[in-house]
């Protein structure tokens, strides 16, 4: 078991292709990690053991047909919890939803499902994804396989600790601030956040409608590509879905190089909050990108800085927005439906009982930005405020190809260190807001531990919008530098649980 789960998802692929293992095989020895280690990590809310192992079965039946098998069939992957699945629940990690269970699939799960790709379940997260740590969770909080006292990131912490558990090799995310890439970067794994538009919204439960975007995360930068290029393209049940061919990801993510490449450094992305680790890590890696051949560009982009307090206007009152569908009558929990309380007093009640303190906090935020005499002052400052930052990144992007920065201004920090300190949750999503706000691709890579606490630091590529596979090509050079200098992934260095 342990050699199978320790394979790349390219890797798996294509040992069940040439015969050497069965889909089967690989999902039994995933689900038998699953139930040795979860206990202690809590990756996952749902585990969907007969319905993978059907998918394994038909993807071994497939190959002994001697059907054409795709890059990804019969290789596990674990779901986060907000995109809907037929026949298993879908709680977006609250109690409102607690045991619905949709009676359609996303666009992504019917991708993942149409690529031969087994689903094993559905992963922890942040209440409705409002959150930097998997704490916000109704159903209490996932630890970093790194060290189980620390936060994987959020709010995907349950896809993250999956990977870095080798409890399964690919895993999906959601990133409306960062969601994909944080976590990436605190348990040393590869995140991607998609350009906006990439990858189909539809049946992904809507936290904030003009910011959220799926996206893949694995364990190297190839994985990524394959799980990348799988699930994304034009999907018209999405509205925002963009109608142009997927950028070649895979073909970048084989060929990387940065020879002649043009690497911009914000000088924003760096100062006080950050720890000495992330920067020292952070400097090393550009001096890596300028000894591939890489011409490194400083760029000044100083409506950054406001970018935290636009999307803490913008994020909630969308959230307000979206959220209110959640009323106690459609689907979903109902409470103080006995006969003796008005239709707004069930609502009231659901509501009550059903949200958390953050997604209350969220949406209380954002009801009031949107109130009468707010509106401008508030929600129309910040949408402002973000077409400046998307001006910045149009005017860096024609000096240079791609943009580097740290993921996150520091390492994983303690399970309840920030519980109530609301302000310092959300400075763990410094450097990658500015990218949601700008609708750019973007990916966080692991590039080394910090020396003071040995824990994982994240490397950001930005790129310009639909130039994904740029991300690729960068990252996959930075990774085969580090496996050269290392002798293996990062991830490998991961403690065993």
């Amino acid at each position: 078991m342990s050699d199978i789960i320790r394979l790349t998802a390219a890797e798996i692929a294509a040992k069940i292709a040439s015969g050497e293992l069965t889909a089967v095989q690989v999902t039994e020895a995933h689900l038998a990690r699953i139930e040795a280690v979860d206990e202690k990590v809590h990756a996952f809310l749902h585990v969907d053991r007969e319905g993978a192992l059907a998918q394994a079965r038909a993807v071994d039946a497939k190959r002994e047909r001697g059907e054409k098998l795709g890059p990804l069939a019969g290789v596990p992957l674990a779901l986060k919890d907000i995109f809907t699945t037929e026949g298993i629940p879908t709680t977006v990690g609250s109690k409102i939803l607690e045991g619905w269970i949709p009676p359609y699939d996303a666009t992504v799960t019917r991708r993942l499902k149409a690529a031969d790709v087994v689903i094993l379940g559905k992963t922890n997260m942040d209440e409705f994804a409002m959150g930097s740590s998997t704490e916000n969770s109704a159903y209490g909080p996932t630890g970093n396989p790194w060290d189980l006292t620390k936060i994987p990131g959020g709010s995907g912490g349950g896809s993250s600790a999956a990977l870095a558990a080798y409890q399964a090799p690919l895993a999906i995310g959601t990133d409306t601030g960062g969601s994909i890439r944080q976590p990436a970067a605190v348990t040393g794994t590869v995140g991607v956040k998609p350009t906006y538009g990439g990858v189909s919204r539809y049946g992904m439960v809507a936290f904030s409608s003009s910011l959220d975007q799926g996206g893949p995360c694995a364990r190297t930068v190839l994985d990524a590509a394959l799980l990348h290029e799988a699930i994304a393209g034009h999907d018209p049940m999405d509205s925002t879905s963009i109608d142009a061919p997927v950028p070649a990801v895979v073909e970048a993510a084989r060929n990387g190089s940065v020879q002649g490449m043009r690497v911009g450094v914000v000088k924003q992305f760096r100062g006080e909050g950050y720890q000495a680790g992330v920067v020292q890590r952070f400097d090393e890696s550009v001096e890596l990108l300028k000894s591939l051949g890489a011409e490194v560009v400083e760029l000044d982009c100083p409506s950054f800085d406001l970018a935290l307090s636009a999307y803490y206007l913008i994020a909630p009152s969308e959230c307000s927005s979206n959220l209110a569908r959640f009323d106690g009558l459609r689907y979903g929990a109902r409470v103080g439906d006995d006969g003796t309380h008005s239709a707004e007093e069930v609502t009231s009640l659901t509501r009550e009982a059903g949200f958390g303190p953050e997604v209350k906090r969220r949406i209380m935020l954002g009801t009031y930005a949107l109130s009468s005499g707010y509106y401008d002052a508030y929600y129309g400052s910040a949408q402002k405020v973000r077409t400046l930052i998307k001006q910045e990144f149009e005017r860096a992007f024609e000096q240079v190809d791609v943009i580097v920065s740290p993921t996150t201004p520091t390492t994983a920090f303690a399970i309840g260190e920030r519980a109530d300190d609301p302000m310092a949750m959300y400075l763990a999503d410094l450097c990658t807001i500015p990218t949601n706000l700008a609708g750019n691709a973007a990916m966080s890579l692991p590039c080394g531990l910090a020396p003071e606490d040995n824990l994982p630091v994240g490397l950001q590529i930005i790129a310009p919008a639909m130039k994904d596979d740029r991300l690729y090509k960068v990252g996959a050079a930075v990774e085969a530098a580090f496996v050269e200098q290392w002798g293996h992934p990062l991830i490998e260095e991961a403690p065993s649980l």
